[in-house]
């Protein structure tokens, strides 16, 4: 695989805290856990991992605490060949959190500490000394400042490189940055979310949906539709089917997708043979547990069979 001009990230760098729990305790109740792991995750660096275990030369953009925390995350991010080097620290607050309990169940419920990705302001973008002209693509999520979010975008297009947006988690997202990005990428959920609400009722309610995504400045759209695959609206509508896999753990398959579709974009592969790596990777991811610890590597997926 050639090696591409690089893929930039800016995104969250969370430590995910995972106990699990018989049920959920009642205000003032003490439960005692089953077990406690500790997970690498954050949607920036989870995708920035994905890109770099199939052999996108990645940098990430964000920031982490003074704590051991950041380190280790640091550290696994690099194992990879992520390079982190555009990741700062904030010596007043901690790395950012993820404390999740799971009941017996599988239910889950999060509290979600933002940390040092809340404070990961545009002016420390800007101090990251991002090379923006040897960007081919910026990948970029909500879960960093909006401002932080929209100055990487400004740059990124300025410079010609392609803009990626993963609108996740959930929330408004302003004209300007819909105008900035060549590929929006929601899923079910974060479609409706942006569309005035609701549940998508079927294929046809889904191209109204993302079209409106493009009425409002949108380039391209991706709708990542779980197990009926992915659809891409654009001067053409195009479906990626799902690969039929054993589903053990969805988490990440989202982050995985949008990793690889990344690399085949700053490869110059056209959309539809980058979307159909990006389904293959994310179809793999789902038959691990885990999120990063998920992550095909590029022979696995050139070795899959559907």
């Amino acid at each position: 695989m050639a090696n591409a001009r690089s893929i930039v990230v800016a995104g969250s760098l969370n430590a995910d805290l995972v106990v699990g729990v018989p049920r959920f305790p009642l205000p003032g109740e003490t439960l005692t856990g089953s077990g406690f792991a500790q997970f690498p995750g954050g949607k920036g660096a989870n995708q920035a991992y994905a890109a770099a275990r199939l052999g996108g030369a990645v940098r990430l953009a964000g920031q982490v605490g003074q704590d051991d925390l950041g380190t280790w995350l640091l550290d696994h991010l690099a194992s990879a060949r992520v390079d982190v080097s555009a990741v700062g620290r904030d010596t007043s607050v901690s790395t950012g959190l993820a404390i999740i309990t799971v009941d017996a169940t599988g239910q889950n419920s999060i509290v979600l500490v933002p940390g040092a990705n809340g404070t990961f302001v545009s002016d420390r973008l800007g101090a990251a000394g991002i090379e923006w002209g040897s960007t081919r693509v910026l990948l970029l999520q909500l879960e960093i400042p909006l401002e932080t979010v929209l100055a990487a975008a400004r740059a990124a297009r300025a410079a010609g490189s392609l803009v990626l947006l993963d609108p996740a988690p959930a929330r408004e997202v302003p004209d300007e940055l819909l105008a900035l990005s060549d590929y929006v990428t929601p899923n079910e959920s974060e479609l409706c979310s942006l569309t005035g609400g609701g549940s998508l009722d079927g294929e046809d309610d889904l191209v109204r949906r993302a079209q409106a995504l493009r009425a409002r400045g949108a380039g391209r759209v991706i709708v990542k539709w779980g197990d009926r695959g992915a659809v891409l609206v654009a001067e053409r509508i195009h479906h990626w089917p799902a690969h039929r896999v054993r589903a053990v753990d969805t988490t990440a398959a989202g982050d995985t997708f949008n990793g690889a579709l990344a690399v085949g974009l700053a490869e110059g592969q056209s959309i539809e043979d980058a979307g159909r790596m990006a389904s293959v990777a994310a179809a793999l991811s789902v038959t691990r547990n885990g999120a990063q610890t998920s992550m095909p590597t590029l022979d696995e997926v050139r070795a899959f069979k559907p």
